[in-house]
């Protein structure tokens, strides 16, 4: 399928699902509303649910393009923030200043201790696997990664010293856009508008690590700068993602894969088509999470995990019987 077709389609189908977006919710608000700000829904419209659309929009993008990036750069198909434990040890990093009570006297210490976290968890991906690592090794790696943040995270937990802060960081820990302001969109754009822009700037890179190390160095790759880039595109991006919806996992596994069906083509082909579509599917992932009639609004991270599950394993099969 042609590539600008591709992001024309994604493109008009975010367009679309903007206004379904901002009308749906447990009061459906319709469009003539939107007009008049003497209506008193109006601010649910411009207060609420648009800062919440525009915060879906931008993780969706971050943790696509995340994935993609990532999975150029290791020649791994199964690379991605959340299922390797970069999304868990910027988790780990965010709960730490909810433990101590650290978020309390600053807008900006959760979010930069949440990138902190991602981009040592970055760091340490690459260090445990090294860039040259199988499938099998890679996960592992990323295994070992997740049961380090997630026991930190569990003992933060078992210690807490009230029960608000264990609701606090239990609710956060499964991952929803519920309740988020523009304040939280403004503290977010940054972080992830600079790991973007990073990860594009190794488009050549990417290439040239497709045909291996020694032919990326040959054709003048840094091979440490590169690495270096890749862990703060992708730490600035998760982290602030993860900053201000929680944990929010499989879209940089199912995006970039799905991309790929469609267009083929090199990683720095895939890098802004997982970014739309990564923004379509979180977008329309805490559309339907609204649009379901239940007391209490069920969670996007639990969601995305019931769907990233059975995509993970479709995919572990789908290799196993490659190789075989």
């Amino acid at each position: 399928m042609n590539r600008s077709g591709v992001l024309g389609g994604l493109c008009v189908l975010i367009a679309a699902l903007v206004p379904l977006s901002l009308m749906t919710g447990r009061a459906m608000v319709p469009l003539e509303a939107w007009f008049d700000n003497a209506d008193p829904r109006w601010p649910i419209i411009f207060e609420l649910r648009l800062p919440r659309t525009l915060l879906a929009i931008l993780i969706g993008a971050a943790l696509g393009m995340s994935g993609a990036a990532m999975q150029g750069y290791t020649r791994n198909p199964l690379a991605d923030p959340g299922v390797l434990g970069v999304s868990a040890m910027a988790a780990l990093g965010a709960v730490l200043t909810l433990y101590f009570g650290l978020a309390a006297h600053a807008a900006w210490i959760l979010p930069a201790a949440a990138v902190a976290g991602a981009i040592a968890g970055v760091f340490l991906l690459v260090a445990l696997a090294g860039m040259t690592a199988s499938v099998i090794t890679f996960v592992l790696a990323g295994v070992i990664l997740q049961s380090v943040a997630g026991s930190g995270v569990a003992l933060a937990l078992s210690i807490a010293p009230n029960p608000w802060a264990v609701q606090e960081i239990l609710g956060w820990l499964m991952g929803s856009l519920t309740d988020r302001s523009i304040e939280d969109l403004r503290l977010a754009l940054p972080f992830v508008a600079a790991g973007m822009v990073a990860m594009l700037s190794l488009g050549r890179a990417l290439d040239a690590l497709a045909l291996g190390e020694a032919s990326a160095a040959s054709l003048g790759i840094n091979l440490a700068r590169t690495q270096w880039v890749l862990a703060a595109g992708v730490g600035l991006a998760t982290g602030a993602s993860v900053a201000a919806s929680g944990m929010i996992g499989f879209v940089g596994l199912i995006v970039p894969h799905l991309v790929r069906t469609w267009i083929g083509g090199t990683p720095r082909q895939l890098l802004v088509p997982s970014a739309l579509g990564g923004a379509l599917l979180v977008l329309a992932g805490d559309t339907l999470m609204r649009a379901i009639p239940l007391e209490s609004e069920l969670k996007l991270g639990i969601a995305m995990s019931a769907l990233g599950g059975p995509f993970f394993l479709a995919m572990l099969i789908s290799m196993r019987r490659r190789a075989a």
